[in-house]
């Protein structure tokens, strides 16, 4: 029997190995090194490394591929013109860490409406605050959610549970739904801008100076897409100048956002590091399952989910 030669980052490892069905010869790597020399063998690669450099060159030379699998959700900083070249299927980790963001997203929120961070703050100096620091309710408060993918609708589902009035930017009609073209217009009536869009060509730069100075002075964006979907230097401008009341950032340009960035020091900017995606222990456990359940889809001819379109990169 002709095994099917695939290439597997050593972290999935031990939640793979014994399960991987007698078709599959596997090679695992454990460096960037190892992956390049591995690469041109591969029929099927799971590539992930922390530097995305790294990945693009191992997938660069993984000549041979047919499937290519990852736990990242966001494929930018692949080479997906050379993979449509190709012919490959790219499958990728959309909705592994989709609860968890979600989540965040509720936190932020309630960390700014309650003005948590001050709450935190006095108790460090051990001092009992007579009044609450925020007074802000999300109840009957209305968020623009921009993407409604599997993040965007577990973050509909959830601030439904909180009674806010949630209008989603998609480009399929439906009930509280705006178009692309729709909602810039509509900036200036919402609490909260929550952007979970995939970083695209398109969605680069999208909230800029005009968007800000269109949003109401007591609202907050939340951005939990793509660092490059915001004007930085804009937002910095505008939270400088109280032209919003706040912003609560999960993603930054660049990651990690150096000591010396304004950005740090505005007090009505809130930044995570990136770790939503990574405020939960089952992550690996997820794509495992998903990649296993993918490859008796492969074997039998079935389509794998969830396929990346590789025009409109993701």
């Amino acid at each position: 029997m002709t095994k099917t030669i695939t290439v597997l980052s050593g972290l999935i490892r031990p939640l793979v190995e014994n399960r991987l069905p007698n078709w599959v010869e596997p090679r695992f790597f454990q460096s960037k090194e190892e992956a390049l020399e591995l690469a041109p063998e591969a029929e099927i690669g799971w590539f992930d490394m922390y530097d995305k450099k790294d990945m693009a060159a191992a997938i660069g030379a993984a000549t041979r591929l047919k499937w290519l699998n990852s736990i990242y959700a966001g494929v930018d900083g692949m080479p997906l013109d050379l993979l449509r070249e190709r012919g490959t299927v790219v499958t990728n980790g959309a909705g592994i860490n989709a609860i968890t963001i979600a989540e965040y997203v509720v936190m932020g929120m309630l960390t700014v409406a309650k003005g948590y961070r001050d709450v935190v703050r006095a108790q460090e100096r051990r001092e009992w605050l007579i009044n609450s620091p925020g007074k802000v309710e999300l109840f009957g408060s209305k968020a623009l959610l921009l993407g409604y993918g599997a993040i965007g609708k577990l973050i509909e589902e959830r601030l439904q549970a909180f009674a806010v009035d949630v209008t989603v930017v998609r480009r399929s009609p439906g009930p509280n739904t705006l178009g692309p073209d729709e909602w810039r217009a509509r900036l200036g009536e919402f609490d909260w801008v929550i952007l979970a869009v995939p970083a695209t060509p398109e969605t680069d730069g999208m909230i800029g100076a005009v968007e800000l100075a269109a949003m109401k002075p007591t609202a907050t964006l939340i951005n939990i897409a793509r660092g490059s979907v915001v004007d930085q230097a804009a937002l910095v401008t505008a939270l400088d100048a109280k032209q919003i009341a706040s912003a609560f950032l999960d993603v930054t340009t660049p990651e990690p956002l150096p000591a010396d960035d304004p950005l740090w020091s505005l007090d009505n900017a809130h930044i995570t590091m990136h770790l939503s995606g990574r405020a939960q222990d089952k992550m690996f456990i997820r794509a495992a399952q998903r990649f296993l359940e993918n490859l008796e889809r492969w074997n039998k001819g079935e389509p794998l989910e969830p396929r990346v379109d590789l025009t409109l990169g993701y």
